[in-house]
């Protein structure tokens, strides 16, 4: 069993930042295939960046420059450091893990319950 918990959505302005953050629980190792993916209501959830067990990323070009993803091993601990953030990455934000092939579109084995993120104009 695997869990993953995020926390540290927000509100925050266009052109701010925000850094949600994840932590991963129970039979797993944590060198896994990690991501993010985010979905607003009504609309297909979208990846947001991945990091492989060689630290190797993943990520669509809507993020490129200004999301960056990261681990401390120590802590079981998963970021996502959003700069420049516009009113379009507003959505819900799920931590991921466990993929066959490790990029940001993979189908991910274990999902969060996510954490909000809005970004006002």
């Amino acid at each position: 069993q695997v869990k993953l918990v995020e926390s540290g959505g927000g509100s925050v302005a266009a052109g701010g930042s925000l850094r949600p953050s994840c932590v991963a629980s129970g039979q797993f190792y944590f060198n896994n295939c990690m991501g993010w993916f985010r979905q607003v209501p009504g609309k297909e959830r979208e990846g947001v960046i991945s990091m492989d067990e060689d630290g190797s990323t993943s990520y669509p070009d809507s993020v490129k420059g200004r999301f960056t993803i990261s681990k401390d091993n120590a802590k079981n601990t998963l970021y996502l450091q959003m700069n420049s953030l516009k009113p379009e990455d507003t959505a819900m934000y799920y931590c991921v893990a466990v993929a066959r092939y490790c990029f940001h579109r993979a189908d991910f084995g274990y999902w969060g319950q996510g954490t909000q993120v809005t970004v006002s104009s």
